[in-house]
């Protein structure tokens, strides 16, 4: 610490993470060799125990067992056939109203994000599932990309988002109320979406016709009444257990997820479609993206522990603190500091190295914890419709046809961002939207 100052020390720090990047290595490996280098070169061996202490803090902290119990849930739903009969039922409910499918296919997304937690995997098993019948029935390419896309993201934002379980342990604030805080805006993004589809199709009848009565009766026969009937039934009852028990003050997130599982494996016997097989690659499944948040996650405690015994997060304190700008000046520059990370980082980096340094910018400026959080969610989740990566049309493109041009799949998102931003400013203005069920919850 004699040879650099704080300030020297953070610029060195993230310019060398910038550098990593830019030469093409993953950023959980970027993050652990400069926090080791530093950490090393700073504290000498001293820094062996302050690592020691940084990592065992989040080895005990029990909520994050509820990561790889809330992936398992949503790959056992994926992998014993929920979504497909999901799918039929609202194809059914929905198909003769014009843009129906489109409706169904949001309200599919809808569901499916309560179930994931995750925008891969709804992106693609949401697409999947609706694109063929949209593509068969003649609808919109442009308008069926930008429902998929902006829907499937929803699975990073509505309950039990994986983003908020990572997101509360950092900021320090109740996953419990993240979870109830996001239902609302999670539930409005799909409602102006599908408002917005059935304004378009209603001045443009073209652009999602409906079924026609041979196929809906078709599908009826398909799958049967009784399937269509109860397809939605149970996994609404599984995710309104896992948020209920939550919210009564029943059970802490972690203990709900392992009732998730259950219900999941439960549900899976009742469908006769769970097998070995199924849960094998279930579990399989769910070890990797366990493994990718969790490498993420040391190599971001390798690198906030250096920075934040060298004192960076002060430096970026003060001088955020300093600016001339009011506290909604310093909020919109923090949201858009978010906004860009978001377009070229995946979610975890960014709230690893933003959340440790905004939060306590955020409370100094009087703001709400749990109203700060959403927002920074909020725009996280933007991240994912915005290029140049946008990695939902990345994932959309792996279940699109082939001659579905990638510049056309861009401009099929630029509607819904402009929604996403629409729902965003109401967040801001009525906090009240993210702060009223927090409120009511029992502890």
């Amino acid at each position: 610490m004699n040879f650099l100052s704080p300030e020297m020390a953070m610029m060195l720090m993230f310019v060398s993470v910038i550098i990593g990047i830019a030469l093409g290595y993953y950023l959980a490996f970027v993050l652990t060799a400069v926090g080791l280098f530093f950490g090393v070169f700073l504290f000498g061996d001293r820094y062996i125990g302050i690592l020691i202490n940084s990592f065992f803090s989040t080895m005990t902290n029990s909520v994050l067992l509820a990561i790889p119990l809330f992936i398992l849930m949503g790959n056992i739903m994926q992998h014993t056939g929920a979504g497909d009969r999901i799918f039929s039922s609202l194809y059914v409910l929905f198909g003769r109203l014009r843009g129906g499918l489109l409706i169904a296919t949001n309200a599919l997304a809808t569901i499916f994000a309560t179930v994931t937690g995750v925008v891969g995997a709804s992106v693609v098993t949401v697409g999947t599932l609706s694109l063929p019948a949209l593509l068969e029935r003649k609808y919109d390419r442009k308008l069926s990309a930008g429902v998929i896309c902006a829907g499937g993201g929803l699975g990073v934002l509505i309950p039990p988002s994986i983003m908020i379980v990572v997101y509360g342990p950092v900021a320090g604030v109740s996953v419990g109320s993240l979870f109830m805080a996001a239902i609302v805006p999670g539930l409005l993004l799909s409602l102006v979406y599908t408002i917005y589809v059935v304004v378009r199709c209603l001045l443009n009848p073209e652009l999602g016709p409906p079924i026609s009565a041979e196929d809906r009766r078709a599908e009826i026969e398909r799958v049967g009444v009784p399937s269509l009937v109860l397809a939605i039934v149970p996994p609404v009852l599984i995710i309104l257990a896992v948020l209920g028990s939550i919210f009564f003050g029943v059970a802490t997130p972690t203990e709900a997820a392992a009732v998730g599982v259950m219900a999941a494996l439960l549900l899976g016997l009742g469908y006769r479609t769970l097998s070995f097989e199924k849960l094998s690659e279930s579990m399989s499944s769910t070890l990797k993206s366990t493994s990718m948040i969790l490498t993420m996650t040391v190599g971001a405690v390798t690198f906030i522990s250096t920075f934040a015994s060298a004192g960076g997060d002060a430096v970026v304190k003060d001088f955020v603190l300093s600016m001339p700008l009011g506290p909604w000046g310093i909020l919109l520059l923090m949201l858009l500091a978010v906004t860009i990370l978001g377009m070229f980082l995946d979610w975890i980096g960014v709230v690893y190295l933003i959340v440790p340094l905004f939060t306590p910018i955020a409370l100094a400026l009087g703001f709400d914890a749990v109203w700060f959080a959403m927002l920074v969610i909020l725009f996280l989740q933007l991240g994912y419709l915005t290029p140049p990566f946008a990695l939902s049309v990345f994932y959309f493109r792996t279940v699109a046809p082939s001659d579905f041009p990638l510049m056309e799949m861009y401009k099929s998102i630029m509607p819904f961002i402009g929604l996403q931003l629409l729902v965003l400013i109401l967040v801001m203005v009525y906090p009240q939207t993210v702060l009223w069920l927090p409120s009511l919850m029992s502890y």
